[in-house]
């Protein structure tokens, strides 16, 4: 099955990559619960990923998405990573890449152009709409910073709990679905919508659908090929050029 789709991706002009936690999770990234270890075990990781939990503490969540930051140190983008761009500087134009992921570890290993569905961790917005008088390069430093002027706060650039996904992203990774002769769903279980949604869009539209995964996903009826394996096991062997 895997010089199947190698194949098929050798035939396709216009692919689609859907990537998960897998992903990085190959690279030590820990899982979002993972983060809830030591003093962060005792609070609800839902309730601190929301807009509400921020408002009510503050100083508390910022603090955990600094450990969240602190955590990615060192943190290196693996096989699986590297494939992905690599394959895309040799075709250009070829690939679209779309992720769930918030580590920017696609963005470190040289892709370009990366759909990040939920945001990036390392990146920082206003909490409410920003007035004249809000500047981020000059905000207050404090935990968490905020305007000194009108005390706006600084927050998280991620995707919290009850928010949609940031529109242009997601209408870009729809068409991107809509389009491709080819979707590759990487290390992600499948299960988080609208995210998983692209792989439905996709068989719709008529691409075919491969899952590359270790364990059962909840798309693997969407399939046209599953893969059992890791991003960095596969990856680097389905998107290496012929020889």
């Amino acid at each position: 099955m895997l010089e199947t789709v190698r194949g098929w991706i050798a035939q396709a002009q216009r692919i689609a990559v859907l990537t998960g936690a897998g992903v990085s999770a190959e690279s030590g990234v820990p899982t979002f619960r993972d983060t809830q270890t030591g003093y962060w075990a005792q609070f609800n990781p839902q309730e601190m990923a929301s807009e509400r939990g921020f408002r009510a503490a503050p100083q508390r969540v910022w603090d955990w998405y600094e450990h969240r930051r602190a955590m990615l140190v060192g943190v290196q983008p693996n096989a699986g990573h590297q494939a992905l761009a690599v394959f895309a500087r040799r075709h250009p134009g070829r690939l679209a890449l779309i992720t769930q992921n918030v580590d920017g570890l696609h963005q470190r290993a040289g892709s370009e152009g990366v759909l990040c569905l939920h945001g990036d961790l390392a990146a920082n917005r206003w909490l409410d709409r920003p007035r004249v008088c809000c500047d981020l390069a000059r905000a207050q430093p404090g935990s968490p910073p905020r305007c000194a002027a009108c005390g706006n706060l600084v927050r998280p650039g991620v995707v919290w709990f009850g928010e949609d996904l940031p529109p242009q992203v997601l209408d870009a990774a729809q068409q991107a679905a809509q389009a491709c002769e080819l979707m590759l769903v990487v290390g992600t279980a499948g299960a988080v919508y609208p995210a998983a949604g692209l792989a439905h869009q996709a068989r719709q539209a008529g691409a075919r659908v491969v899952v590359v995964n270790p364990a059962p996903s909840e798309l693997d009826g969407v399939a046209h090929a599953v893969l059992r394996g890791t991003a960095a096991q596969l990856l680097p062997a389905l998107l290496s050029d012929p020889a």
